[in-house]
């Protein structure tokens, strides 16, 4: 058995408190869970707000915070730079000079070593706005992380969104639907009301984009408002606001090694790490509802003996079980913000025809995850959690709202309303 080990004072003044909750809401990377891989546990949020949105409004003092690990001994030399993005993430027109106030690129010089664990890693961390690189106008971000060697080779990135709150959002999902009620299905309506702006055409101008439970794949644009009733935006009874119901996220945690924690069967330390067996599980689509208070999809790194989490906390492997017969014509993948949402190798389970389970091995950070199972049609198509979890319309969503406004001859979209519906 290795030594643990010893983590050394972090640089910077930006050190955190066990006590500050950090929203985990945007990972991308590629194979961000695959063992051995540079950068893990990427985390981006609005600062102390742990179910909060990764939005912090124009103007104020609110910060986002981004944190993340790199699997080393030693730091490297990471510096970070800012993309000014549209609703659809995709880069603005605006010149650096019109969206940002400072320098376009910045060094990532705040981190700490990892303290008393078997797997050894630095801990990266950095807020936004900063001293030198204060973003002006709302709209989505895009964080790119490099080398300082090599700027043209971006290693991770963090989204997130700067919103004016100019406009209010008032409505919620329910189980009447178009379809139907009580089924499979929630509807929302929605009423959007300008406040602090004004909206030339809103038939034409507008722009609403939600998600559901932070899930991509559940993105739905909508262009056009049913109708106008004075302020009043009105979206309602459209094909966009039907969502599927889906299921209460599962939930493990890890956060200690001499315990079975939350849904966990079994760990045991085994070569250099601990390993986590979790409990089997099995689908859900046949069952009845069962009402759990989840986090929608979110996790947090926790160990429970640490003063600081994000330098205490270890990476152990964890065993995911599905004990349900093989769905053909389709892989079935582990799905959850602790994912990034994303599918692929390291998220991908195999079928074990010996024991007739799904299988999955996954090294994760200490703490409480949210997570569910998702299969992808091998010939194409959305990925759908239907299969294996099931819809329940009593399943107690979030539902994320964007309002995008942009005039004639406007060179990018402003974010004017950023909320959640619970």
């Amino acid at each position: 058995m290795s030594m643990k080990q010893t983590g050394t004072l972090r640089k910077g003044t930006a050190a955190i408190a066990v006590s500050s909750l950090w929203l985990i809401l945007s990972l991308v990377l590629s194979s961000p869970s695959a063992w051995g891989e540079r950068l893990r546990t990427l985390k981006v949020g609005k600062e102390g707000d742990f179910m909060a949105a990764p939005c912090i409004r124009l103007g104020s003092d609110e910060r986002i915070s981004i944190n993340f690990d790199e699997w080393s001994d030693d730091y490297s030399d990471l510096q970070y730079r800012l993309i000014h993005c549209n609703s659809d993430w995709k880069p603005s027109r605006l010149l650096e000079s019109e969206y940002l106030d400072g320098f376009n690129i910045a060094d990532l010089d705040d981190y700490a070593y990892s303290s008393n664990t078997f797997v050894h890693y630095v801990n990266y961390q950095l807020f936004l706005p900063s001293g030198n690189m204060n973003p002006l106008v709302s709209g989505n971000y895009i964080v790119e992380i490099f080398e300082r060697d090599d700027p043209d080779t971006i290693i991770g990135e963090a989204r997130f969104s700067i919103a004016e709150q100019t406009a209010e959002v008032r409505g919620g999902s329910s189980a009447q639907t178009d379809r139907g009620f009580k089924t499979e299905w929630q509807q929302l309506d929605l009423e959007v009301i300008p406040t602090d702006i004004s909206i030339s055409d809103p038939y034409t101008d507008l722009t609403v984009v939600i998600t559901q439970n932070g899930a991509p794949e559940s993105e739905r644009r909508i262009h056009s408002p049913s109708r106008v009733d004075g302020k009043k935006v009105i979206y309602s009874h459209l094909p966009e606001l039907i969502f599927k119901a889906g299921n209460e996220f599962r939930r493990f945690e890890s956060i200690r090694t001499n315990y079975n924690d939350m849904n966990v069967d079994s760990v045991r330390y085994i070569g250099k790490n601990y390993h986590v067996w979790l409990t089997p599980d099995r689908e859900r689509a046949t069952s009845e509802y069962s009402y759990d208070e989840t986090q929608h999809g979110r996790f947090l790194v926790r160990e429970y003996s640490s003063t600081d989490s994000n330098l205490g906390a270890d990476y152990v492997t964890v065993h995911f079980r599905l004990e349900e017969p093989e769905v053909l014509g389709a892989d079935v993948y582990v799905e959850g913000e602790f994912t990034g949402y994303n599918l692929n190798e390291s998220t991908r389970m195999r079928y074990d025809y010996g024991s007739g389970a799904y299988l999955l091995e996954m090294p994760l950070k200490q703490g409480s995850y949210n997570y569910r199972y998702v299969a992808v049609p091998r010939n194409g198509g959305k990925p759908e959690s239907d299969v294996i979890e099931g819809n329940k319309y009593e399943t107690r969503n979030e539902y994320r709202v964007q309002v995008w406004y942009k005039p004639p001859g406007a060179r990018a979209e402003r974010l004017i309303s950023d909320v959640l519906l619970r």
